[in-house]
């Protein structure tokens, strides 16, 4: 009798019946579709063992003029540079004190200072650096004090308190919740001074929450699915913004945006050891003052700021497009002599984002999508209206390869490769209705070009942070989910591997066969599940009694390389897999597969038959072709 061929369609459907997708497949973790055949994808590992404070929400790899790899790294908490695998904390700031401004009191038995100062302005969980600090008389001394703090309390607007730790304790050893890692270090009854007269406090720019609070503005949802400053509806939206950055180069230099607040600039040329600064601090014209994005044109040099405030007005105006002169950071005065203007948008509440691609800046509002298009002089912007009655979730839901730009819309997703389209989807409902809602302005997207793949990172419904994707195959337009918490992705970052980052740690991918978040590395654990097989119409049974695997271990290094495959058998789409027949024959069936694994004998009957390939093991990969399998009919009943 002819051996049958198991032949499933490539990607996943979940939005169907299992027994509507026949003939195709329905779950998996893990892997990836090449030439229409699943196989495991990729592992990853630490760019280092040093971490980061806070969990990054944007990156940015480039080069200075003398060749050294950077890697600019905007967390909920700082901003830092990444070089040579250490981490070094540009994080600007809002406010350096006079000397004797700041004063400390300590109570002995007690590792809590307490620290006034008239009109700090900080909160909770900002950052200070204390210097000129004298000794407090016993064990604070004045290495204790002069070091980098983070804000326990805020008592009052004079006063603030932190926790007192030994001298040379690293600031990174408080963790994301601001719970201590280290060992307090309490006062003793010696502590009665006030820190001298000398004292200046370096206060970072404020932290700003990093969940969504019910009230006014964009929020629950799609991003911004009712107006800026709209009345709260049912259920709640959004009264503040997580603490996203944008960033880009300018030279060897780079400029950075907090969400909301100021441009700054970093100097490569000062060395790590020194920190962005405001532009609008340094010599200049009418610099904005506010801003929720930051660009630079790479085909004409101007710094474009989206969402920003006018000339004149310290007000964010929300749809409001501004760009520097030519060349020019620092000069955004509009003369007959500078190429510097400004542009407002008519459709939507707020400009959630822009994305530059090869032709052109695409503008996405709550609710509409721009093209923007260098004109040169006098007019040097000129921006036109692509589409109505569009989406967006997050400000890092968007990516473009080449020309073409995909993005994550609410309950919907896009593709603009000259006109705006939807993209079909048969995992639509699985994925947004799994989705942490009010979680959804974290979602990321990222593309991985090598394998022609965009992936989207969301969180789901028991989740803060992103714990899932949902990834799109362009090229053979097909779709596949699974489970991997990552917070921040860019595609090429170090050759031809993408960079993605998890809790406090940036990630090499494409790179190894296992998961190197932990020492020693851990097995990355896949498989794939095919909906239900039936023979004939479905009204007969079926027997297998045989199985030609056809399994490829392609780059693994484990000494037997192997997977699990299962076979489940059911009578019908409404009975449950894994019982027993009638006739004793097992419903169930699971057999390891080896690299030299020729076939495998079961016994296995049922109307309809499920198939499953498990992995989770160390130094393996593995790719599935098309099995053959002894399949007779076998009656009615």
């Amino acid at each position: 009798m002819p051996l049958t061929k198991l032949q499933f369609r490539p990607g996943f459907v979940k939005d169907t019946t299992a027994y509507a997708n026949e003939g195709g497949w329905r779950d998996g973790d893990k892997v990836r579709f090449t030439l229409g055949f699943p196989e495991k994808i990729g592992g990853w590992q630490k760019l280092s063992n040093n971490s980061f404070l806070g969990t990054c929400r944007a990156l940015l790899p480039w080069f200075d003029l003398a060749g050294s790899k950077r890697t600019g790294v905007g967390t909920n908490i700082k901003y830092y540079v990444e070089e040579g695998g250490s981490y070094f904390d540009l994080t600007p700031l809002r406010l350096t004190t006079a000397a004797g401004d700041v004063t400390f009191s300590a109570s002995n038995g007690s590792a809590t200072i307490t620290v006034t100062e008239t009109g700090h302005g900080a909160a909770q969980g900002d950052y200070v650096t204390f210097s000129g600090a004298a000794s407090l008389g016993g064990v604070i001394t004045a290495a204790v004090l002069n070091q980098e703090y983070r804000i326990d309390t805020v008592v009052s607007g004079n006063a603030f308190t932190i926790t007192a730790r030994a001298a040379g304790t690293s600031i990174a050893s408080i963790t994301v919740d601001g719970a201590l890692s280290y060992t307090a270090l309490p006062a003793n009854a010696s502590d009665t001074g006030n820190g001298g007269s000398s004292v200046v406090g370096a206060y970072q720019v404020n932290t700003v929450s990093d969940t969504t609070s019910v009230g006014t503005g964009w929020g629950a949802g799609g991003w911004s699915r009712q107006g800026w400053n709209d009345a709260a509806l049912s259920g709640g939206i959004s009264t503040s913004q997580i603490q996203t950055w944008s960033h880009d180069t300018f030279g060897e230099d780079i400029l950075i945006n907090r969400r909301g607040g100021p441009i700054f600039v970093w100097d490569t040329s000062a060395g790590t050891a020194s920190r962005a600064v405001d532009i609008s601090t340094l010599s200049g014209t009418d610099i904005p003052t506010k801003a929720n994005q930051v660009m630079v044109s790479d085909r004409d040099r101007h710094v474009i700021a989206f969402g920003v405030n006018d000339v004149g007005s310290s007000d964010l105006d929300p749809m409001l497009i501004r760009f520097s002169d030519q060349e020019d950071y620092t000069d955004w005065q509009i003369t007959a002599t500078t190429t510097a203007g400004s542009l407002r948008l008519g459709n939507g509440s707020e400009i959630v984002l822009g994305v530059e691609t090869r032709q052109q800046t695409l503008v996405f509002t709550d609710t509409s999508l721009y093209a923007m298009q260098y004109l040169g002089p006098p007019f040097t912007f000129g921006i036109n209206m692509v589409s109505r009655n569009t989406s967006v979730v997050s400000p890092k839901a968007v990516t473009a390869v080449d020309d073409a730009v995909y993005w994550m819309g609410d309950r919907v997703f896009y593709v603009f490769n000259g006109a705006v389209q939807e993209i079909p989807c048969p995992v639509l409902n699985y994925v947004f209705d799994t989705m942490n809602q009010e979680g959804s302005h974290k979602v990321v997207c990222g593309s991985n070009v090598e394998f022609s793949e965009i992936w989207w990172f969301y969180p789901c419904s028991l989740s803060g942070e992103c714990d899932r994707y949902v990834v799109y195959n362009y090229k053979q337009q097909i779709w596949y989910t699974g489970t991997l918490s990552r917070s921040a992705w860019v595609d090429r970052a170090a050759g031809a591997v993408p960079l993605a980052a998890n809790e406090n740690y940036l990630y090499y991918h494409e790179t190894g066969l296992n998961d190197g978040s932990t020492d020693p590395f851990s097995p990355i654990t896949s498989y794939v599940e095919s909906s239900p097989l039936t023979v004939g119409e479905g009204d007969q049974f079926a027997f297998l009694s045989r199985l030609l695997p056809d399994v490829t271990f392609g780059q693994s290094t484990a000494t037997s390389p192997q997977v699990t495959l299962t076979v489940s058998a059911s009578d019908g789409p409404g009975d449950s897999y894994g019982q027993i027949d009638s006739d004793a024959t097992t419903r169930t069936a699971s057999t390891p597969i080896e690299l030299f694994t020729e076939q495998v004998y079961l016994r296995l009957r049922g109307r309809q038959m499920k198939f499953r390939v498990d992995s989770a093991d160390l130094n393996t990969t593995w790719r599935l072709g098309t099995p053959r399998a002894d399949l007779r009919t076998d009656g009615r009943r």
